[in-house]
């Protein structure tokens, strides 16, 4: 019987340079897309999926005790608003952490690589199947399921490495991991191997692994035999590489669903315009207005 994946892995140690000056202070999981934190859609991804256990992988007690502070109960927050009569806003305090949800943490104290992260947290995952989110990366379907939800359902049905990719431009594909020996059928893309960051003129297709992943059990002892990559790391489309070519199967999903990336502070802005537009007709129409203005 094929398991589904019971607790995500969300790295979150790391400097967030791209996104300084105020990730001086603040993770880059606290920058708000539309009107919540950059990190509450992962964790609603995972509620949606029925996953019920996350594990952040934090870099510094700092780090650790932001995530441990805003996904606590905060009573004298919840009382003084009742007492306002603001209830909207209590209701947004409350939906903060999912029912049932539990948080875990394992410290990162170097920075080894996504793969390296996804290994302190082997201790916490135990023999367990599980899924790994970007923070930066947010996936919203309007019409239907979130993107981990579509990624758990096709692992339910084919086990192996389930992930979510997207179809680029070959000078693209530079930038990010590519499917190896890729057949596709629908919206599934049946792969023999990854690569991480291919030179031009290697890129071995046009499908780009993005993520989420959810991934078995199993990867977690291939992970310690990584070699560094490229880039000095342990990267984790590596470890999904080695274990596909001892014969785990790699499954790529076109997902439905608009990406918004929060990669940089430029990025973030451009997310932000992009989810005001197509999420909310008021504010679409104060763009229209202002574009107007402006000419």
């Amino acid at each position: 019987m094929i398991r589904r994946p019971e607790v995500c892995v969300l790295p979150v140690a790391g400097l967030s340079t791209r996104n300084l000056p105020t990730t001086k202070v603040l993770h880059k999981g606290f920058m708000t897309l539309g009107d919540v934190p950059v990190i509450q859609y992962a964790v609603n991804s995972c509620a949606e999926a029925g996953i019920k256990e996350i594990v952040f992988i934090y870099s510094d007690d700092a780090c650790r005790d932001m995530f441990k502070k805003y996904y606590s109960l905060a009573p004298e927050l919840e009382a003084h608003l009742l007492k306002k009569n603001k209830l909207d806003l209590l209701d947004k305090v409350r939906e903060i952490i999912p029912d049932g949800m539990k948080f875990s943490f394992a410290c990162q104290s170097e920075p080894k690589g996504n793969g390296h992260a996804i290994m302190m947290a082997k201790d916490i995952i135990g023999e367990r199947d599980f899924a790994v989110m970007w923070v930066d990366d947010v996936y919203i379907n309007q019409n239907g399921k979130g993107v981990l939800s579509q990624l758990c359902d096709v692992y339910a049905q084919k086990g192996g490495i389930v992930e979510n990719i997207m179809e680029c431009r070959r000078e693209d594909m530079v930038r990010y991991g590519a499917l190896v020996g890729a057949v596709r059928e629908g919206n599934i893309v049946r792969a023999t191997g990854l690569v991480e960051k291919p030179k031009l003129e290697e890129v071995p297709s046009n499908f780009a692994s993005m993520g989420p992943y959810v991934i078995p059990n199993e990867v977690l002892g291939i992970l310690p035999e990584v070699t560094r990559g490229s880039n000095g790391e342990i990267n984790l489309t590596d470890a999904l590489n080695l274990a596909a070519r001892r014969g785990l199967p790699i499954y790529g999903v076109l997902c439905e669903g608009d990406r918004f990336d929060c990669g940089t502070n430029f990025d973030l802005q451009k997310a932000n315009i992009k989810l005001a537009l197509t999420m909310n007709k008021e504010l679409r129409e104060y763009a229209v207005r202002i574009i107007a203005d402006t000419k």
